[in-house]
């Protein structure tokens, strides 16, 4: 019975890794029909809509299904849990790249912005892909203190997205205003696909610890403090001891 379980919640992860990989072919093309101004990366990425829906809904069936009939309890009950809440964040970063691929696709074979504005959109593309990839690697091998070293890659995302509103917003704009707006827009989905790679990085930092990020931050700062005390306190008695 119990090693039934293990193989339905392993099969479990596996869709989640399957997912994650989905979600970052979706971006990877999406990114490329937008830099690149390709039409058929564009479509490429849409036309995956059906296989991620197909993902989530047998990722959500296998959560009923483990929680309705097998009862688990402890780090078992964690990662379900986790892995629920991980399944809505991939879905919704899924859907923040293809709007992405849909405002390239509508736009072609007219590019979305020139340049230089569009250097912003492929370092943020740039930094997306990359955050998307070590959420693989941590749904394969999870681990607390890599899962939060994403943050830094948000904070760049999040602060090129802030100089961009600040071109639309602070500046004399030189281009339409139908650019503006997909600019505007465009911004806001990398920065918000950034923000859900961040929430399933805390979500494996609870699956791992049973704690929530900065519960978990909090801990290792305390601990921390403790063995830098007892260093200290060691070197005193040594040298009271001379």
């Amino acid at each position: 019975m119990r090693s039934a379980f293990r193989e339905h919640l392993d099969s479990f992860a596996h869709d989640l890794i399957l997912m994650c990989d989905s979600t970052a072919k979706v971006l990877s093309h999406a990114s490329k029909g937008l830099t690149e101004n390709s039409l058929e990366d564009s479509e490429q990425a849409l036309s995956m809509s059906d296989e991620l829906n197909e993902l989530r809904d047998r990722c959500t069936d296998r959560a009923v299904e483990l929680l309705a009939r097998e009862a688990p309890v402890a780090r078992d009950l964690r990662q379900i849990v986790s892995s629920i809440y991980i399944v809505e964040d991939l879905d919704r970063m899924a859907t923040l790249a293809i709007h992405i691929a849909s405002t390239a696709r509508r736009r072609h074979p007219e590019l979305v912005v020139e340049e230089p504005i569009m250097g912003y959109f492929r370092e943020m593309g740039r930094l997306c892909q990359d955050m998307t990839a070590q959420i693989h690697d941590l749904l394969i091998d999870p681990d607390a203190d890599v899962a939060l070293t994403l943050s830094t890659d948000d904070d760049a995302v999040d602060d090129l997205h802030v100089h961009i509103m600040s071109l639309l917003t602070n500046r004399e704009w030189p281009h339409s205003v139908r650019q503006a707006v997909d600019v505007a827009l465009l911004s806001r989905y990398y920065e918000r696909f950034a923000d859900h790679t961040v929430n399933v990085a805390g979500q494996i930092v609870y699956l791992t610890s049973g704690l929530k990020p900065a519960q978990y931050t909090d801990q290792k700062s305390a601990e921390a403090q403790n063995l830098d005390f007892q260093r200290r306190l060691g070197e005193l008695e040594r040298q009271l001891g001379r």
